[in-house]
């Protein structure tokens, strides 16, 4: 067992971060660049861990199975401070409390390391906050940033970083992790990661939950109905009703057992009303994840919509192949009769201007306070 095993399709990275682990003095910060679903933070961690592994020999460290290597994974260690935000933004506030942690010396381990899930979640007022203590850190301060491209951030952060950049994994690889972490069935691990388009934590709920398969299907085949103005509005609407739904799908179960850890540690009655000062930490509790969801929307809606180029993909692909493409190829491949058929009654030109559209969307609802709805509805209009 190793915290590397879970890093699929990451040969190259692996072997990277395995031998700067083996250094006296690794770099005191790191920047960790790769698509979504790349495993940046899985890598974060689990470099982490090699870091402050409790075996001797430096080159079997990240061994998987010492209490160090554990709490790194699990999130409970006292040295590593993992921080990724439920909001649209990392706050300054929640800087300034990361620069103060970061010049504490270790408890335990040799290093104190600081994870920052979010790096492309910062402002540039914020970004500034981190700049001195990442450009001169504590000798025992190791700092790692994760974003989905160096673009994120700022040129003077990652100008004092070592890079590290991950590749999306082949389809193959994330679908024998099901197979083996997971128990998947190999064809629906295969297809899952396919649809998932190798990320790995959609592959997985692909897999695991029937309900978000059909939501996804339903989203891929919305183009096929596209026939008119007034079937795009329609459509528009349904894109965001199945967003919101699989938001809620996912945030539900989450809200229930964050709610019932709350009370338990507490020592909340089990019945009967709540003390007024459990009640304030209750209603807490319930802002937080309100404010999650309204983040869980647009991020399942940037989902949403990166389903749907899915579609267009494809189509694309069966254009300028001259329907030669193999479904292996193809993100939807059960869909390959539909998809030539819509491909015959087009340009790839103009199945690039509707990708591009979607785009476009996709960035105006992340980075802005657009109506989705609204957005939507024009772009599925342009759709047609």
């Amino acid at each position: 067992m190793s915290v590397w095993n879970e890093l699929q399709g990451q040969e190259p990275v692996v072997a990277q971060l395995r031998r700067a682990a083996l250094e006296q003095a690794p770099a005191h910060a790191w920047l960790f660049t790769g698509p979504p679903g790349s495993g940046r933070s899985n890598a974060a961690r689990a470099f982490a861990a090699t870091l402050v592994c409790e075996q001797e020999d430096p080159a079997n460290r990240g061994c998987g199975v010492c209490h160090s290597c554990h709490t790194v994974m699990a999130g409970t260690h006292s040295d590593v401070t993992f921080v990724a935000t439920e909001k649209t933004t990392i706050s300054i506030d929640e800087a300034r409390e990361l620069v103060t942690k970061a010049q504490d010396r270790p408890a335990s381990a040799r290093w104190r390391i600081i994870i920052v899930g979010d790096a492309d979640r910062m402002l540039e007022r914020t970004t500034n906050v981190l700049l001195k203590a990442i450009e001169e850190p504590p000798p025992r301060t190791v700092w790692i940033l994760c974003a989905p491209s160096p673009a994120d951030v700022l040129v003077t952060i990652r100008s004092r970083c070592r890079m590290v950049t991950l590749r999306v994994p082949p389809v193959q690889d994330v679908a024998q992790l099901l197979v083996d972490r997971d128990g998947v069935e190999p064809a629906l691990a295969l297809a899952s990661a396919r649809a998932a388009q190798s990320h790995v934590g959609i592959a997985r709920r692909l897999a695991q939950d029937e309900g978000a398969r059909s939501r996804r299907e339903a989203i891929v085949k919305l183009p096929l109905g596209l026939r008119g103005v007034s079937e795009a509005v329609r459509a528009a609407g349904s894109l965001v009703e199945l967003a919101t739904a699989e938001a809620a799908a996912s945030n539900e179960q989450r809200d229930v057992l964050e709610k019932e850890q709350l009370l338990r540690s507490l020592g909340a009655p089990e019945t009967g009303t709540l003390p007024p000062s459990i009640r304030s930490q209750v209603r807490q509790l319930e802002e937080d994840q309100k404010r999650r969801s309204k983040r869980s929307v647009t991020d399942t809606l940037d989902r949403a919509l990166t389903d749907l180029i899915s579609f267009y993909r494809d189509v694309m692909l069966i254009q300028i192949s001259a329907n030669r493409a193999s479904d292996d190829e193809l993100v939807n491949a059960g869909m390959r009769p539909q998809l030539a058929e819509f491909a015959a009654r087009g340009t790839a030109e103009q199945t690039l201007s509707r990708i591009e559209s979607i785009n476009e969307v996709r960035r105006r609802i992340v980075g802005s306070n657009v109506a989705p709805l609204l957005a939507i509805e024009a772009m599925t209009v342009s759709l047609l």
